[in-house]
């Protein structure tokens, strides 16, 4: 396959040329997956295109509210279906895709909308901007100059996926292009109040019974820098609960005085745990996480590691405690 960089009018002169689109973000959606996908399945349909979206994972109960989450499939009606063009929204390696991977090979032409940095390059045209705050602006910046008006469904689906991954403009990667982006979404007319109502007022019990849980984890290292917590998967069992029900547990341990590094441990099965990492001014955690197979952005980070927990939590906090020392030199 022969990737090249591309620029947006180049995307936009693409998807001009091809009728069938499949789109797919990755898996444990969150909500600039998400609401990229929607937003331009949405506007793609509007152009006259045939759009089918693609989740690895299911579409978590916070997001449900948004316009055609209900079209995202979990799987292909059609293992031989063939589409004109794949678009990978947000997902920076080709694995993130889950199942869906397939899509690559059952595609003409495959498109990556990416703003991870160190992103794998596996597709034919190849769209990533690191400075972008979520990819959601990048899918804005497209629909500007593709045939096609930001209504309220499309801005709607573009405001969730900037404003949560900006943390409501509280993360660096906000910017003053941001707000003149999301000023033209309000300007639609979208119920803003109510979205961040439904988007951080309105959680479900389960997920303040981890918080429980997970804050009687909670630890500091001596030096009061890192702060940490986990939940084992038992506690999961128990409480039923998905996925979904522990995003932003890891805000918590960030937000102590005097922190500068919050990790959170999420063990996804027999001896294999998910760690987040978040950083508040100076670490630069998508390297922290680097070391250890994963990535993502310079204040949040992830990586998956399989082994004995303790040992895993010895080597994760050598390696934080090095990296700060680095970092606020």
């Amino acid at each position: 396959m022969n990737s090249k960089e591309i620029k947006i009018d180049q995307i936009a002169q693409a998807i001009a040329r091809v009728k069938t689109i499949a789109i797919c973000g990755h898996v444990m959606p969150d909500g600039d997956s998400l609401g990229s996908e929607l937003a331009l399945g949405i506007a793609l349909r509007k152009m006259g295109k045939e759009v089918l979206l693609f989740s690895p994972d299911p579409v978590p109960e916070a997001y449900t509210f948004l316009p055609m989450a209900s079209e995202v499939k979990h799987q292909l009606e059609d293992n031989n279906q063939k589409f004109d063009m794949f678009i990978s929204v947000d997902c920076s390696v080709p694995d993130r895709l889950g199942d869906f991977i397939k899509l690559i090979q059952l595609s003409e032409q495959v498109v990556i909308i990416d703003h991870h940095a160190g992103s794998t390059v596996f597709g034919d045209l190849y769209l990533n901007d690191p400075e972008a705050a979520a990819a959601g602006e990048i899918i804005y910046d497209i629909l500007k100059v593709l045939p096609v008006n930001i209504d309220s469904d499309i801005a709607q689906c573009l405001y969730v996926a900037i404003v949560t991954d900006t943390g409501s403009f509280r993360y660096d990667n906000t910017g003053p292009e941001t707000h003149l982006r999301v000023a033209e979404l309000l300007r639609v007319g979208i119920p803003a109040a109510r979205i961040n109502k439904q988007l951080y007022e309105e959680k479900p019990l389960v997920g303040l019974k981890i918080l429980k849980e997970a804050l009687d984890t909670l630890t500091l290292s001596g030096c009061g820098r890192i702060a940490w917590m986990c939940v084992k998967r038992e506690v999961l069992q128990k409480l039923g609960a998905h996925d979904e029900h522990v995003d932003g547990i890891i805000n918590y341990p960030r937000m102590i005085k005097g922190v500068e590094l919050a990790l959170f441990y999420r063990e996804m099965g027999q001896d294999r745990f998910k760690i987040s990492f978040r950083s508040k001014y100076n670490l630069d955690v998508n390297k922290l996480a680097a070391l250890f197979g994963g990535g993502g952005h310079s204040r949040a980070a992830g990586c998956i590691i399989e082994g004995d927990f303790e040992s895993i939590q010895k080597k994760i906090l050598e390696a934080a405690l090095q990296v700060l020392e680095d970092a606020e030199r």
